[in-house]
């Protein structure tokens, strides 16, 4: 079985990923680590952001073991990620990678932007997963706190709105919901309720 959950940043899909993961023992993979550490990677090497031959490079070379995940969650990786994801070679020597993961004996659980429509769009259950910018923007900033690396609230909303054109005008595997998706608005639900409604669909689906 193979699950894809795409959506947008802090809307909880990560935590929704994980939990469906360990409720069917399947492997999960969160492929915006594989951008944030690429963004990462670059910047510390120097590289343009926007350099898509060094970046491409950096990407089909790409070590994940090699970053502590805390480096890979700062707002910088992130917005590192999303300007590299642009580039479309990058995208593209990423791009086995996600799908050898998904089709592993078993299936497994994916979370990213364009799961269910570019990686997966065979995946046997789709979700997508938003709330409203403000409120990701205060998980966002508890989040950073307690890793004490605090940001403005009214910063961290600037750089999502950014974030979220980017992601959706970017000409190769825009973010954006599959036909066949269910949509869940987690502004005002618990993580218990979102993983509830995950599998009552799934139920229905399978």
């Amino acid at each position: 079985m193979i699950i894809a959950i795409d959506g947008t940043l802090a809307s909880g899909k990560g935590t929704l990923a994980k939990r469906l993961a360990a409720h069917f023992d399947l492997p999960h993979m969160d492929t915006g680590a594989l951008y944030r550490a690429t963004g990462l990677a670059a910047s510390l090497a120097g590289v343009a952001l926007d350099d898509e031959t060094a970046c491409a490079e950096i990407a089909a070379k790409l070590d994940l073991s090699a970053y502590a995940d805390a480096d890979l969650r700062t707002a910088q990786a992130g917005q590192a990620a999303s300007k590299v994801a642009a580039l479309p070679t990058v995208r593209t020597a990423l791009f086995n990678l996600q799908r050898d993961f998904a089709n592993q004996k078993g299936g497994a659980v994916l979370d990213g932007r364009d799961i269910g429509t570019v990686v997966c769009p065979e995946a046997n259950v789709k979700f997508w997963v938003d709330a409203t910018v403000e409120e990701r923007a205060r998980r966002r900033c508890l989040e950073l706190e307690k890793a004490g690396k605090p940001i403005s609230i009214e910063q961290m909303t600037i750089e999502l709105k950014e974030r979220d054109i980017r992601d959706k005008t970017r000409e190769v595997a825009p973010m954006k919901a599959a036909e066949d998706a269910l949509h869940i608005d987690t502004t005002h639900m618990t993580p218990d309720l979102v993983m509830q409604a995950a599998l009552k669909h799934i139920a229905q689906k399978l």
